[in-house]
């Protein structure tokens, strides 16, 4: 009993819990979610990109394989997982914009994510601000021009990933100012936030590839206060190293990791043969189920003497092919005047096709089987490729291409008694071998074959040949030092032993492959890397759109785009702006620039117009907001891609998060430190009464913009000409 009462005393009970809420944040939290949430399925029709996305969520759904050459799988993971909550099965065909959802799609869920993902970049802006050392009266403007932000608003409600980019983006900031102001005794509660940090900058860049120049703009300013730290005398050598330690790892290294795990879920989870499978490598295809995987299964691994084989280029632009032969010589001469040796010819082939197959032979032997057992062709070693279909080998000399005379003519050799002796002997380098005794291995293996006579690598110029060879490309032996060594390398794909030796019989032999059971698995690196590469180099095919603009239309919004129009109504959603919130956020870049250039003049000349401590608080707020704008604008100036107006609202957002603070720097500090300003408390009071006019009209713009936001009200052909703010902007209606 007596312990029982010491125990109370200890605890000082009744326990009482007090909590701090910041109401302001409570609201527009609340508000973001209503603008962005209230009535989501609403048009239950295909918006816009969703055409676009709705693809990879099917193929996700269906666990098939495919590129995107515009960003990293996770955006894509993000959108298939708020599908698979509503039960959606990827049945669903998107080939148009407009299309209605039948109803057995959940359009709610499909949208769910991006548009919480959006709601939640409001109250991330207000606490971002709170970060930058700027009043709660600045946050709630920020909040503000984000929360009344048509063209945000729109971008959140449907199953597009611009808001799921800056949601990650104001995250990662957000939590690293967080950690660089948070007191430095609590070393879990600033080091969660710093782990936090590199989280949000590895997903980031993880939706979209223009995550990366934000995130490259956090570690600008991570190294900033990383090398004052490193300056500072009063913390000790040992503190210095483990804080550097910590911010390289969780800001470099938890990124690094992450962006390569967002691909190995993707990789793992995406194992079926799908419509991009022939931009990969045939080592690729064959990891996959279905497709080639289903043809190679079971092909002998180690290339022979005997062996018959089809060997694909492993460039893929402009597209995959295989060499391949025909009962077609080329011409005498050519429209241009010049000779050929009207031989066979040999190209490359984009489809699979009987007449793909070679014969591997012995120079040595006239047999055209395998041995028992099998005699493996090994690197360095010198063979004779025979076309199986018309018993051709392949043969160059000192001919012109027909496409690139300055390279030698590639053909079926075919003797006309005409002094052009056969040379059709081919040396195996194995680029990729791991020894020098490597063994030439189906799907495994790069190969370049070096003519012996020449010196010439057999390669795919790429060029078309004309109606005469049927417009397939044009395959030529270039010098070794002279070619690229990227459009030199040919991979076996599909192989069997030979066991005929006759011709008839080869022939019906081609259309019946062994099967011999062989794992031909390659690691996730290598998927991983060839994957990188792709991305880089494979672009989609661009074509000019009616909504296309150039970055800087974007400034003043010089364009819009319909994202959506009833089919039978004037009930549309366009990609609009806020325009007063758009002409705010310009006036405060030029200001900040302005005033940043005066600073630094004064300053120069020993003029200090604000403390130290203003002065940073400042600086800071031109790097990230300022910063932010340059690294998410400027680089779609260099680009040469369709652009979009919607590409522009990452670096509008940094706008909105300098607005209200340098209004506060101008109130605080230019008015009241003015004392040769007279009636200083008159401007300060009239820049409030300006900033109230300008917040009642972003609210009564953005009402009036509505109808194009939500798509309803419907309104009249009338009141939609009256919308047109700007005779660039494309606003469709029909006439009753």
């Amino acid at each position: 009993m007596f312990g029982f009462f010491c125990v109370s005393e200890m605890l000082q009970l009744p326990l009482v819990v007090t909590a701090q809420v910041d109401l302001l944040l409570v609201l527009v939290s609340l508000l973001a979610f209503w603008t962005r949430l209230s009535h989501l399925s609403y048009p239950n029709a295909v918006v816009f990109d969703e055409v676009y996305y709705g693809q990879f969520v099917s193929l996700y759904m269906k666990r098939v394989f495919f590129i995107d050459d515009s960003g990293p799988p996770l955006g894509h993971m993000i959108l298939a997982f708020g599908a698979y909550l509503g039960g959606f099965d990827g049945n669903f065909v998107w080939n148009r914009i407009g299309a209605e959802y039948p109803s057995t799609v959940n359009v709610w869920s499909l949208r769910l994510l991006p548009a919480l993902c959006g709601a939640l970049c409001v109250p991330l802006v207000y606490l971002l601000t709170l970060e930058l050392k700027f009043s709660h009266l600045s946050a709630l403007g920020a909040a503000v021009l984000l929360l009344l932000e048509n063209s945000l608003i729109v971008q959140s409600r449907f199953m597009l990933l611009e808001s799921v980019l800056i949601f990650f983006v104001l995250l990662a900031f957000f939590s690293y100012l967080r950690f660089h102001n948070a007191p430095k005794f609590s070393v879990w509660w600033w080091f969660h936030w710093l782990i936090l940090c590199g989280v949000s900058c590895g997903a980031a860049v993880g939706v979209k590839y223009m995550g990366l120049f934000s995130y490259l703009l956090l570690l600008v300013v991570a190294s900033l206060h990383t090398w004052k730290l490193i300056g500072d005398k009063t913390i000790s050598h040992m503190n210095v190293c483990v804080q550097s330690v910590h911010r390289v790892l969780c800001l470099v290294v938890v990124p690094v990791l992450l962006y390569v795990f967002w691909f190995y879920v993707h990789l793992s989870f995406l194992n079926r043969s799908g419509p991009h499978d022939q931009l990969m490598s045939s080592a690729f295809q064959a990891s996959l189920q279905g497709g080639l995987s289903r043809i190679t299964r079971g092909q002998p691994l180690e290339v022979a003497y005997g062996s018959q084989v089809t060997l694909r280029s492993s460039v893929s632009q402009p597209i995959p092919c295989w060499l391949h032969s025909h009962k077609v010589n080329y011409p005498i001469r050519y429209d241009n005047g010049r000779g050929s040796s009207h031989q066979q010819q040999v190209t490359c082939y984009p489809f699979k096709d009987v007449n793909n197959w070679w014969i591997i032979k012995d120079p040595g032997r006239q047999q055209l089987v395998v041995d028992t057992p099998p005699r493996p062709v090994r690197h360095g070693d010198v063979i004779q490729l025979v076309h199986g279909m018309t018993s051709r080998f392949l043969n160059s000399h000192d001919v012109a291409a027909p496409m690139s005379p300055h390279t030698q003519e590639v053909s079926g050799y075919i003797d006309f008694n005409v002094s052009m002796p056969a040379q059709n002997l081919w040396r195996v380098d194995i680029s990729n071998r791991e020894a020098e005794s490597e063994v030439w291995k189906t799907i495994l293996s790069e190969v370049r074959l070096i003519h012996v006579n020449t010196s010439a690598v057999l390669k795919l110029s790429g060029v078309s040949l004309p109606d005469w060879g049927f417009r397939q490309l044009e395959v030529v032996a270039d010098k070794l030092f002279k070619a690229h060594s990227s459009s030199l390398e040919w991979t076996v794909e599909e192989h069997r032993y030979g066991t005929s030796q006759e011709q008839k019989e080869r022939e019906a032999e081609l259309h019946s492959p062994t099967h011999i059971d062989v794992d031909r698995k390659i690691s996730f690196w290598a998927k991983f890397v060839e994957l990188q590469w792709k991305m880089l180099t494979v672009k989609q095919e661009e074509s000019e759109h009616k909504y296309s603009s150039s970055p800087l239309e974007w400034i003043t919004m010089e364009t819009n785009i319909a994202y959506w129009l009833h089919s039978s109504t004037n009930a549309q959603i366009h990609l609009i702006g806020n325009p007063v919130s758009w002409g705010v956020a310009n006036l405060s870049l030029l200001a900040y620039q302005l005033l940043a250039v005066v600073y630094l003049l004064r300053r120069r000349r020993g003029l200090k117009d604000v403390p130290d401590g203003v002065w940073d608080q400042f600086v800071c707020l031109g790097c990230v907001c300022v910063g932010g704008w340059l690294v998410n604008f400027v680089p779609f100036l260099l680009m040469d891609k369709t652009l979009f107006l919607y590409h522009y609202l990452p670096a509008l957002c940094y706008l909105y998060l300098l607005s209200p603070a340098l209004l506060e720097h101008a109130h605080t500090h230019l008015l009241r430190y003015a004392h040769q300003l007279q009636h200083s408390v008159t401007h300060q009071r009239a820049l409030c009464v300006g900033a109230l006019a300008v917040l009642l009209s972003i609210f009564l713009t953005y009402r009036t913009f509505c109808p194009l936001t939500y798509g309803s009200p419907e309104l009249s052909a009338h009141q939609l000409q009256g919308l047109k703010w700007r005779d660039t902007w494309d606003i469709l209606y029909r006439r009753r």
